[in-house]
Parts: structure tokens; C-alpha cells; sequence
């Protein structure tokens, strides 16, 4: 999972790349590369609405739910920008991808992310 992340952000170095992590409780079973719609891609993401609502959809039908996302930082800093705290939902899940970096991070409910460990099986 982390690899196919990894690839698809050294294949887009100027620009963010993003996606959804799926799964169930607390573990990722499955990412979902998604389109970035964002105005300025070099910047900024947006996840491509469309995906977010299948993803939805498909949760309420019995499907794996959506416990957060990925994006990719161009400018090398593997740690959340002030655009990201600005989008920030509570509870969600961050995995940032820069500079042959890997973070995670969690929401909490002041908007303020706090770093997890993830456990790659």
C-alpha cells in the first residue's frame, strides 16, 4: 500500500498527488488514487468529488468506509501545511508523502494534527 503511494508521487513530483484510505475500525485495507481536482495542483488537492461519493455509497451498502486520505507535498516538507489545517476534519487520517518521506497524522478537534504510527503489515 505504502509503495504504490510512494510510486505514485515520485511519478507526479510537481505535483500533488492524492487518494482515499478504506478500511474498517482503525485499519487501512484498501487506497483508492483519486483524480486531483484542486485549481493549482502544485500547491493544493482536492479529491475529485465523484470518488468521495462512490466511496460513501458504497460504505453504506456494506462496503469498507472511509477513514481518511493521502496527498503528496511537492515542496519536500512531510508534515501538514497550514492549507492542510485549514481542510482538516476531525478524526480523519493523513498520510503526507514527501521527500522520500512517509508521515501519518490524525485530526483532532481544533484542527491541530497529531502524528500516528502506522503499522504496515
Amino acid at each position: 500500500m505504502l509503495d504504490a503511494i510512494i510510486s505514485r508521487a515520485a511519478a507526479s513530483p510537481a505535483a500533488e498527488v492524492c487518494g482515499l484510505l478504506l478500511g474498517r475500525g482503525e485499519a487501512i485495507e484498501q487506497v483508492e488514487h483519486c483524480r486531483n481536482v484542486a485549481g493549482d495542483s502544485r500547491t493544493s488537492f482536492e479529491v475529485d468529488p465523484a470518488a468521495l461519493i462512490a466511496v460513501h455509497r458504497a460504505a453504506r451498502h456494506g462496503g469498507l468506509h472511509l477513514l481518511g486520505h493521502y496527498h503528496s507535498h511537492p515542496n519536500g516538507i512531510a508534515a501538514p501545511s497550514e492549507r492542510d489545517r485549514a481542510a482538516a476534519e476531525p478524526g480523519s487520517l493523513w498520510i503526507i508523502v514527501a521527500g522520500g518521506r512517509v508521515t501519518a497524522w490524525r485530526t483532532a478537534s481544533s484542527r491541530d494534527f497529531v502524528p500516528v504510527e502506522l503499522l504496515v503489515e
